[in-house]
């Protein structure tokens, strides 16, 4: 059987660059990560690293590209981590990072599962769309709520009360 890939990179510009990738299901991440090097024109020679996403797109167990942990504790490696063991049509998203000095983050999604095709080549480039940027798109962290408009001093205490506080009896 084939997966059938959509990798998007998470940028906040207003053109989507995405790449269509086939691969079988019994390659690795390893596999993976070198068509999504290729497909976005990076040479390869940098750390990665997938994640195990859910459907909000939070991040959960690494998969990396190689062991940096010098047996201080497990670690699960791409050239290890078959695709249909951690992918399938319940478990669908992963995140994709390349180059933690950078930080070009992916958005991994299966979406289809297909027969092979004789005669053609697998891992497959199926299709291209938006050229990747010069730079590394800018992160834009801020909370999601609205708090220009939180005092931390507004509350219901009058501090006019303050001796009612009764300190004496309730410190621990």
């Amino acid at each position: 059987m084939i997966y059938r890939f959509r990798v998007i990179l998470d940028n906040d510009t207003e053109e989507d660059v995405f790449r269509d990738l086939e691969l079988r299901k019994t390659d690795t991440l390893e596999d993976l990560h070198n068509i999504i090097t290729q497909a976005f024109g990076f040479d390869g020679t940098e750390m990665a690293s997938f994640y195990k996403s859910d459907d909000e797109w939070n991040q959960g167990e690494e998969f990396s590209l190689f062991d940096l942990s010098d047996g201080q504790e497990a670690v699960s490696l791409m050239n290890e981590t078959v695709l249909d063991t951690i992918v399938n049509s319940e478990n669908t998203k992963l995140i994709y990072v390349y180059d933690f000095f950078n930080m070009w983050t992916f958005f991994v999604e299966l979406g289809e599962i297909a027969s092979e095709v004789e005669g053609v080549d697998y891992p497959n480039l199926m299709f291209v769309h938006g050229q990747i940027p010069a730079e590394v798109p800018e992160r834009n962290f801020e909370a999601e709520d609205d708090f220009d408009d939180f005092n931390e001093f507004e509350d219901d205490m009058d501090l006019e009360d303050y001796d009612d506080l009764d300190f004496d009896e309730n410190w621990n």
